[in-house]
């Protein structure tokens, strides 16, 4: 799914209207009618419904759920404002909902008319929408702080009234709504991926509208959400006669002293995530602890006792992950450095591998073109600096990816792969429980093992932190999110690979 710009979101609507052609007024019926089907499947018509509508097209689209929902037996309180700038199909709207003859709006003239908001009412927000581009203020800032204090749940049309639809300010003090549940229509926002406006958007859900596919085809955007469809035409399918050699041979550089567990996990992933053959490279300390708990695996023994230090010949090797548990020793420092001055194969740098870069910036010189490094937030901001907000480290994300020609794979919610040629894509699986010991090794692991069976850096990343995310939500749905560790999203691998794949089926 391509993800735009509020800007380019408007010059799709335009675009809509003119080659379908659709007036205006249809097109926001068509929104409203996508609303509404989502009220009559999942809000009762017990709850009272209190809408709260602004004076552009975000309140006609208010306007319109409203007459829907009246006209099927909900209990609907209607709120708007005293406006000499309503857009035209609020005024339609506002006409057709008065012809009813069963709701008059209530105009908010001052706090004194705020309503009282009873614990069976549901709140929709429909005051203003994505191309809101200054704070709000005065009546509507105070309106805003109310609804958030009033304690039942609120659902925004489109986008949380007072948040902007790409940048916002971090910490944000701007009055916004903070939704329960926002109604996105036909795309999300760009700043729904962002932790800081979580607090706002709460739950999201896509509704499509019925956009021309020719519009939406045509817009360029370096900014995709990926999905099961798309992961599931990238994967390549076995042959009969294909054999371990044809799936690669990888090696995991993991664990140290107390740290072992990183490598079991990361070597275990790889296996499991079709590579045809894993050596897993651990210092002497680890040599016992691999042998037993992967068979599967094949294990080099470091010459160091505690760390790794060195690597012989890598020529055999279709892949190599490193840095998970290795911690900074010097002499795993320079092993690195030695690593990133003669490697030839397609490599993954993680964890204490990235603490190294951090501690040794020149090394960031050094890095191969392509080379996936995969940070959580705090990593990257010891990597490149530290930013104002999650947009703020996306677009230092790009630069780093541009200016050193490497694939960043940014984790986290909606876990961020950032290009050298400047597209970007939003994962869309993978769950709060993921937030786990070993989690991050796991992922070194598939990525890794998709490098090594030859897909290139963009495709490895793109299907391994979807898959990922998958194993992570099978894991959930069976363990819990308390209780989930990164072993269970390993052993939930193979069925996040099957239901992937069924997808081209369909």
């Amino acid at each position: 799914m391509k993800i735009f710009l509020t800007p380019q979101i408007r010059d799709i609507d335009r675009l809509t209207i003119e080659k379908e052609p659709i007036s205006s007024i249809n097109l926001m019926e068509r929104a409203a009618n996508a609303i509404f089907r989502w009220f009559a499947h999942n809000i009762s018509a017990v709850n009272t419904i209190a809408i709260f509508a602004g004076p552009g097209n975000n309140g006609g689209d208010g306007l319109a759920l409203a007459r829907m929902l009246i006209e099927t037996g909900y209990s609907v309180d209607i709120y708007t404002f005293e406006s000499t700038n309503n857009s035209p199909d609020y005024l339609i709207n506002l006409v057709r909902l008065k012809n009813q003859r069963i709701a008059i709006p209530t105009i908010i003239k001052d706090e004194s008319n705020f309503p009282k908001i009873n614990s069976n009412t549901i709140i929709v927000d429909a005051l203003f929408g994505s191309g809101l581009t200054r704070p709000l203020s005065g009546l509507t800032s105070q309106l805003i702080n109310y609804l958030n204090n009033c304690n039942t749940p609120i659902i925004s049309i489109d986008i949380p009234s007072g948040l902007y639809g790409d940048e916002n300010p971090s910490p944000n003090n701007n009055p916004a709504i903070k939704a329960s549940v926002t109604l996105t229509l036909q795309f999300p926002k760009i700043s729904f991926f962002f932790a800081e406006n979580a607090k706002h958007v709460g739950d999201w859900k896509i509704l499509p509208i019925g956009l021309n596919d020719d519009a939406i085809e045509s817009m360029p955007t370096p900014y995709s959400y990926i999905n099961g469809a798309m992961v599931s035409s990238m994967l390549k399918p076995r042959n009969r006669f294909d054999h371990k050699g044809t799936f690669g041979h990888c090696l995991i550089i993991a664990g140290s002293y107390g740290m072992m567990g990183a490598s079991v996990l990361a070597s275990t992933a790889c296996i499991k995530s079709g590579s045809g053959l894993v050596t897993a490279h651990v210092p002497k300390i680890g040599y016992p602890i691999l042998q037993q708990s992967i068979p599967e695996v094949m294990i080099e023994v470091d010459e160091n006792d505690n760390h790794f230090s060195t690597i012989g010949s890598i020529t055999k090797y279709s892949a190599i992950g490193i840095g998970p548990g290795i911690g900074k020793d010097r002499i795993t420092a320079n092993g690195l450095k030695n690593l990133l001055e003669n490697v030839k194969n397609p490599l993954l740098i993680d964890a204490d591998g990235l603490n190294i870069l951090a501690d040794n910036p020149e090394f960031i010189n050094i890095l191969p073109e392509n080379t996936v490094v995969t940070p959580h937030p705090g990593e990257f901001d010891r990597l490149f600096g530290k930013s104002a907000s999650g947009f703020q480290r996306l677009k230092l994300a790009l630069d780093k990816a541009k200016q050193y020609g490497i694939i960043i794979v940014l984790k986290g919610a909606y876990t961020q792969i950032v290009c050298p040629d400047g597209n970007v894509y939003f994962n869309s699986t993978g769950n709060p429980g993921m937030a786990t010991a070993g989690s991050g090794d796991v992922l070194t692991g598939i990525i890794t093992s998709l490098l090594g069976q030859g897909y290139n850096p963009i495709l490895s990343s793109i299907i391994g932190v979807y898959l990922h995310g998958l194993s992570g939500d099978l894991a959930m749905e069976s363990k819990g999110s308390n209780a989930l560790t990164a072993s269970d999203i390993i052993n939930y691998l193979g069925k996040a690979f099957q239901l992937t794949e069924k997808l081209k089926n369909e």
